[in-house]
């Protein structure tokens, strides 16, 4: 048996790991890149397999930097299942065809920007088209989605349970059992694991034992700030912005988890009396549509949130909350200058109508952004957090004047504690353990931590290495 890391190795995006075993091949994920040109333009280079010979994928939830690339994939020749939770399955259809639609304007832009001569000069040819919504609405076709800890058995030499990654809606850790020349071994591939006690969705499920492990690092090198403190902070900022200062605030959200969570909070942190009356915009068609799939899933929600989306359900008085739709609707709350709570994607600020908002907004001393997620190297959302005081956008150079904030307490990945003690409830060391899915340096040094606390065997491997087990 062999893996091939293909993505997410010594890098946050890009998921993708390729198991092959006597003659068997299948996919761990399948993800886009996201950050920089050079990082996207990996999404278009040769793969080490050919889709057609995958027999399956294991898809650990529908985030874009796990799910992105089936479309191509299926476009490509794969023909075989792909196995996920029910609530994923029923994601993909809205994240995929999002994506699908983003990447065939940009497509249709950049040729006609070429056409009328504005493309650089040192731009080189035309890129490919990733793929087309036709091509991602034919995957989901492939798609099928199956309860958390049902046993699946996709191949006779494979059984599989998906088991809560608590990351979320419909996240999972893969637990499978492989059998090769008449051996048996257990692997894990943790997927995005969510930090315990954050709204919606439940806590993680432990796992006590694996022969090979894949653990993510996102946050492997730091600690989230406590939830008390987090809400002390954000009830903060919205008070002296909305109040104080007259002005707006941007929050850039991945419309799947970070939104659902941050709507959880304002309504619970309103109802309390903690924040004053507010108008809260969730511009994104993509988040209203996500909500509503999260209110059909009752079964993998927490009570809090459970009770809170129950059918009937308002927000408290003084939360006024609109989902805006159209074009025009979004371009219309650049004309409110203060008193706003915009939260639009996308969450990294590299793409969607989140980028229109920062426009008319960060040149505004009175404003304010709010970073509640991880931003990758090379989006723009991790240049604002980094301190640039000038951005480009839409080809205009926009100086940052409003006030920044990163509140990394609502981010929906574990922090290094809450890592460690998922890895705590092994029971015994797995054979092999490799760390993925953070930064070069996050991943290395939690790579280290585990070593020296518990003595396991582990490392940190790079994108394209393949182990031999």
């Amino acid at each position: 048996m062999r893996i091939t890391f293909i993505g997410a190795a010594r890098e946050v995006t890009g998921s993708c790991f390729l198991v092959e075993s006597e003659g068997l091949r299948f996919l761990i994920d399948c993800g886009m890149h996201q950050g920089s040109r050079e990082t996207r333009a990996r999404d278009l280079q040769a793969r080490p397999y050919t889709p057609h010979d995958i027999d399956f994928v294991l898809l650990t939830h529908a985030h874009i930097d796990h799910s992105g690339l089936l479309p191509r994939l299926c476009a490509l020749g794969f023909r075989g299942p792909i196995w996920t939770t029910k609530a994923t399955a029923d994601l993909l259809p809205v994240m995929l065809l999002d994506s699908a639609y983003i990447q065939e304007s940009a497509w249709t832009r950049a040729q006609r920007d070429r056409g009328r001569g504005r493309s650089h000069p040192r731009a080189g040819p035309p890129e490919e088209l990733l793929y087309t919504v036709a091509q991602a609405q034919a995957s989901l076709q492939q798609v099928e989605g199956v309860a958390y800890d049902a046993e699946v058995q996709p191949h006779p030499a494979v059984r599989v349970r998906f088991r809560d990654a608590g990351h979320i809606l419909g996240s999972a850790i893969v637990e499978l059992s492989l059998t090769e020349a008449g051996r048996t071994r257990q692997l894990v591939f943790s997927g995005d694991l969510g930090q315990p006690g954050r709204p919606v969705v439940r806590d993680t499920t432990p796992i006590e034992q694996a022969d090979v492990l894949l653990v993510e690092s996102t946050y492997g090198n730091r600690l989230h700030r406590p939830m008390d403190e987090t809400i002390d902070e954000l009830v903060g900022v919205i008070h002296d912005t909305l109040e104080r200062r007259q002005g707006n605030i941007i929050i850039p959200a991945f419309a799947l988890g970070r939104t659902q969570e941050l709507l959880f909070l304002l309504s619970d942190l309103r109802r309390q009396g903690r924040l004053p009356p507010m108008q809260v915009f969730v511009d994104s068609p993509m988040a209203d549509k996500v909500t509503a799939i999260t209110r059909q899933h009752p079964e993998v929600l927490d009570e809090a949130s459970r009770a809170m989306l129950a059918p009937g359900g308002q927000p408290p008085a003084g939360l006024n909350l609109r989902f805006t739709q159209s074009v025009e609707e979004s371009m219309a709350l650049n004309q409110i200058k203060a008193g706003a709570i915009i939260v639009a994607a996308s969450g990294m600020c590299d793409a969607g109508r989140i980028r229109h908002h920062l426009r008319h907004n960060l040149g505004r001393p009175e404003c304010a952004v709010v970073i509640i997620g991880f931003q990758a190297q090379g989006t723009l959302g991790r240049r604002l957090v980094d301190g640039e005081k000038q951005v480009r956008l839409f080809g205009d150079e926009v100086a940052v004047r409003a006030s920044i904030h990163t509140i990394g307490g609502l981010s929906a990945h574990a922090d290094r504690n809450a890592l460690l003690a998922w890895l705590g409830h092994f029971t015994a060391p797995p054979a092999r353990t490799f760390v993925v899915h953070g930064e070069a340096a996050t991943a290395c040094g939690f790579a280290d931590t585990i070593a020296e606390r518990w003595g396991w065997r582990v490392e940190a491997p790079v994108a394209g290495s393949v182990v031999e087990l």
